[in-house]
């Protein structure tokens, strides 16, 4: 019989932080049985530094160890945000209990001792060092960055295996994948995404991407119809990932350029910028299930903004659009924040921007606690001076928004849509709140 590995009464480990090559402080994680604790110390010479800054706002740069606000939910995360933010998203946890599920499969069938339970330090860990979220980076008693790649494997597959990947996803899908696959995308995952197929790649012209992949149970073409929704948002003025489709013998893949990444494809160098989600920004708990509000982001926005005026504005169109394009999962992590200097940010550009033409048309954020849910345009102009906007600059953000939106089918044609796509999505996109922009414009 196989002998099962419990956790220990009380196991304790140590990591460095780094932000890019620099230490930041220490991440210590302790098990007591089941139970899981985790603290964030900042490193003196990161308290000494006259550059340094608070990586989360629930961090303030104080000596000693601190704890991150109680999780409310016994999945809810055990770290603090900004460190959160780097854990595997959905479809990233679900491959690395897969892999752990086999591993554990393969021990008992040989009668070895069983790997034990998987930790939260485990899943956080079982990133890719150079997939990873941003530029925090953790480092071992060993002095190795963690997940660090394999002898012999490479970082990040080039665009020439994605066959390979799409293989090993559906595989995973279909739960019939070997160790192999699973080791091939285990790692490779990161926090941006949710649920759905994916894969970090590498572009040559691009450097480090997100491939995102059809699912074997989609209804509609949803790869294309998020390339379809970061192309329009860029024709609508708003700073988007940047983004393309590939075909993998004939199947489009969503290939989106990683915006925490500044690439230098001559010299072939990575720079890493420092990102958190707009909850970590707003000190929100990760598990935190409370209605929120534009409004309150703006109140943030206000507070830590580099450029306050232009992400108010930036912030306000995104949601013209979402409105405008059924853009209902704008929950607050699919919104996020690249780090510039001392204790100041800027709202990173868009991502996960999806149409979705078979959901109630109710915002995830709302626009403000007095308009609620519904994606109503004549709410959010209500909030127009909220943000910083006159009665005619909003005019003009709308027709913006209104006009590149309007070329939709245009845009989706030129994407390679067959006409039954097209018309798959057409309810995302045409509705009465489109009618609403067009009477502002007028």
């Amino acid at each position: 019989m196989p002998v099962m590995a419990e956790p220990s009464a009380a196991s304790q480990r140590q990591l460095d932080v780094l932000v890019g090559d620099r230490l930041v402080g220490h991440l210590r994680f302790t098990q007591e049985g089941r139970r899981e604790h985790a603290a964030f110390t900042y490193a003196d010479a990161w308290l000494t530094d006259p550059a340094r800054y608070e990586i989360d706002p629930t961090l303030p740069l104080v000596a000693g160890p601190q704890f991150p606000p109680h999780s409310k939910s016994p999945n809810g995360s055990r770290f603090h945000g900004a460190i959160a933010d780097t854990e595997p998203d959905g479809w990233a946890r679900r491959v690395i209990l897969r892999d752990h599920a086999k591993r554990r499969q393969a021990a008992k069938a040989a009668g070895d001792t069983l790997p034990p339970v998987a930790t939260a330090l485990d899943f956080l860990l079982a990133v890719d060092d150079h997939a990873r979220v941003g530029a925090l980076r953790f480092r071992d008693e060993n002095g190795l960055c963690q997940r660090s790649t394999e002898p012999g494997r490479r970082t990040a597959p080039p665009l020439i295996e994605l066959p390979d990947l799409l293989r090993a996803t559906h595989a995973v899908e279909q739960q019939s994948e070997t160790l192999a696959d699973l080791e091939y995308l285990r790692g490779r995952g990161t926090s941006l995404g949710g649920m759905r197929p994916k894969c970090s790649v590498r572009d040559d012209a691009w450097g480090l991407c997100l491939g995102k992949f059809p699912s074997i149970a989609d209804e509609r073409a949803y790869t294309k119809g998020e390339v379809l929704a970061l192309h329009l948002a860029r024709r609508a003025g708003i700073t988007a990932a940047e983004s393309r489709l590939v075909h993998s013998d004939g199947v489009p893949v969503a290939l989106v350029r990683r915006f925490d990444r500044v690439w230098d494809a001559e010299a072939f160098t990575e720079r890493r910028l420092l990102y958190v989600s707009a909850a970590t920004l707003m000190g929100l708990a990760q598990d935190d299930d409370a209605e929120h509000a534009y409004t309150e982001l703006a109140d943030v926005i206000r507070q830590s903004s580099a450029d306050a005026a232009a992400d108010l504005e930036e912030l306000w169109r995104r949601v013209v659009f979402s409105i405008l394009i059924t853009n209902v999962d704008d929950h607050l992590h699919n919104h996020g924040f690249l780090h510039v200097d001392g204790a100041l940010w800027r709202l990173a550009p868009a991502f996960d921007v999806n149409p979705f033409p078979d959901r109630a048309r109710e915002l995830k954020t709302w626009i403000s606690e007095e308009a609620g849910p519904a994606a109503s345009l004549t709410s959010l102009i209500d909030t127009a001076r909220y943000f910083g906007l006159t009665p005619r600059r909003a005019m003009q953000v709308v027709g913006d928004v209104e006009r590149a939106v309007a070329g939709w089918r245009h845009e989706a044609t030129k994407l390679g849509f067959t006409n039954d796509e097209i018309d798959s999505f057409a309810p995302a996109f045409e509705h009465d709140e489109r009618e609403v922009a067009q009477r502002f414009m007028r």
